[in-house]
């Protein structure tokens, strides 16, 4: 009973593995949006909703790891050294989710600062256009104007 436990955390933990392996292959993709000269927000968005459902894969699986280990737990107390060899490849794959949690969250924090300069530098964009925009039409009003300024040096005693 115990090994068929054992052999569902290492299962559990081998999709968790390959959920966080597609979740950097989005983040990768969403990276060579943002440092390519064309961003496609389309396709950002698609990345987001598919990696947003891949997290759910993700939270379920941690629940139920979680629930399982409890189970386990108790059960392994008294018998470590009968499930060594097991616990050692739990321990090795525990690792690795750890390791790939941290590669994620360091992947996660660079395409937010993509993100971020982009919708900067669009801001900027904006923030000039509307400046230009401001200035041809000061300019224009200010021409308009200047056109139906009355004669300065008219004879009128005719």
């Amino acid at each position: 009973m115990t090994e068929n436990y054992l052999a569902l955390l290492e299962e559990s933990l081998r999709k968790k593995l390959q959920v966080m392996a597609e979740i950097q292959k989005y983040n990768l993709r969403q990276q060579e949006i943002f440092q390519s000269g064309n961003v496609d927000m389309d396709c950002f968005d698609g990345y987001v909703e598919e990696k947003g459902s891949l997290i759910e894969r993700l939270t379920a699986l941690d629940s139920g790891f979680e629930k399982l280990y409890a189970k386990v737990a108790e059960q392994l107390n008294g018998n470590r050294e009968k499930y060594a060899d097991r616990i050692r490849t739990l321990q090795s794959l525990v690792t690795e989710v750890t390791d790939t949690s941290v590669q994620i969250q360091a992947q996660e924090a660079r395409n937010k600062k993509l993100i971020e300069d982009y919708f900067r530098k669009e801001k900027d964009g904006i923030r000039m256009g509307r400046k230009s925009s401001q200035a041809a039409i000061g300019y224009y009003k200010t021409m308009s104007n200047s056109a139906v300024m009355p004669p300065q040096f008219l004879d009128s005693k005719k």
